[in-house]
């Protein structure tokens, strides 16, 4: 059989989460133009930003790759899965590229 309920011990346990949640977990600011999470350099150009995302995307695919080689299941197939999508995506951006060059 359970205790009775302290609705005063309640409350205050309660009102102490809440206080403590504001100044111990803030909500996060939303980003805006200002306030930005990741930013290029001013003076970076797309074919200096084309590059870089080539090469994380190649950083990633591999990630995802070693990854996959050490599970199993359905989680491998995800994983392969992922790396794939990343594939494809590099193959885009450096046909965009090729093309670029050739025109």
């Amino acid at each position: 059989m359970k205790p009775p309920k302290n609705d005063e011990t309640e409350l205050d346990s309660e009102a102490a989460r809440r206080a403590l949640d504001y100044y111990l977990n803030p909500n996060p600011t939303r980003p805006s133009e200002h306030n930005r999470i990741w930013t290029l350099h001013d003076g970076v150009s797309s074919e200096q930003a084309q590059e870089h995302a080539i090469a994380l995307l190649r950083c990633a695919a591999a990630t995802a790759h070693e990854t996959a080689s050490h599970q199993e299941g359905s989680q491998r197939e995800l994983t392969f899965a992922l790396m794939h999508m990343m594939d494809m995506a590099r193959a885009l951006l450096e046909h965009k590229r090729a093309a670029q060059i050739g025109v």
